[in-house]
């Protein structure tokens, strides 16, 4: 059965996308077999791995409305075991959507659709790796819902504890009322700026704060990371030998260690 595993922070430029890609790239490399659900409205994932938003006929908004399987909307990248369910622009009005068919269809369950939707397939894949919009409504709810467990990307900058404590009274919400089973992952340290104090500082308090949560990798704050996903690349393939690549390498053996893969 694979595994369902969701980037969340409700805070945006924490590197969940950036995450998102390379976290999924650098364990498709490893021979694991993974989809990558882009739930963000902005479609970056989706561009990141090479997909061009212009040419795709389903979405992961079609799969959620009904209106396709999810088989039919999955794209193979041309990354050997990486397969990406796109997201475009009209994800951006699903809330509204889900809304008023929570309000006129009996039964209807508007957190629950992605995890409907993905009973099909979670088999088919040894992760399932979802990138989650910077915010906390029926989009990451759904993915909440779905998931096995939370990886929650933190920025070492100064403010980076803030917000949290929301973030994990909505986990917490989920477990209580959606799903019991949710658990966090790990936590994620992301940007690190070795040539500053305060980063370092920052991971002392994110480790007091997480304990045993949070991975021993930390990705650093690289130009090149930043420039991968405009090529349509993860950086495995756009700078192989970088420090970023090492890094999401990394970070990838530790969730298949996590996961007794």
């Amino acid at each position: 059965m694979g595994k369902i595993i969701s980037l969340v922070n409700q805070k945006g430029g924490v590197g969940k996308t950036t995450t998102s890609i390379n976290l999924s790239a650098s364990l498709a490399v490893l021979g694991k077999r993974v989809l990558l659900i882009d739930l963000d409205p902005q479609g970056n994932t989706t561009t990141g791995v090479g997909i061009n938003k212009g040419e795709i006929e389903k979405s992961i908004y079609d799969v959620l409305i009904g209106e396709c399987s999810i088989q039919e909307a999955t794209i193979k990248t041309k990354y050997k075991n990486l397969f990406v369910l796109p997201a475009t622009l009209n994800l951006a009005g699903l809330e509204a959507e889900f809304f008023e068919k929570s309000r006129t269809i009996n039964g209807f369950k508007k957190g629950e659709q992605l995890k409907n939707c993905l009973a099909d397939v979670k088999d088919s894949y040894d992760f399932i790796i979802i990138d989650c919009p910077p915010s906390l409504g029926v989009i990451t709810t759904n993915a909440l819902t779905a998931s096995n467990s939370v990886i929650i990307p933190v920025q070492c900058e100064f403010f980076a504890l803030e917000g949290i404590t929301q973030l994990l009274k909505t986990i917490m919400l989920a477990q209580k009322s959606l799903n019991p089973t949710l658990d966090i992952e790990g936590v994620l340290l992301t940007m690190l700026d070795s040539r500053t104090n305060l980063g370092f500082e920052v991971v002392e308090d994110i480790r007091r704060f997480f304990k045993e949560k949070v991975y021993n990798t930390i990705i650093p704050r690289l130009v090149r990371l930043t420039e991968a996903p405009s090529h349509g690349e993860p950086i495995i393939a756009y700078d192989p030998k970088s420090r970023g690549s090492e890094a999401y390498l990394n970070l990838a053996k530790e969730v298949i260690e996590r996961n007794g893969q």
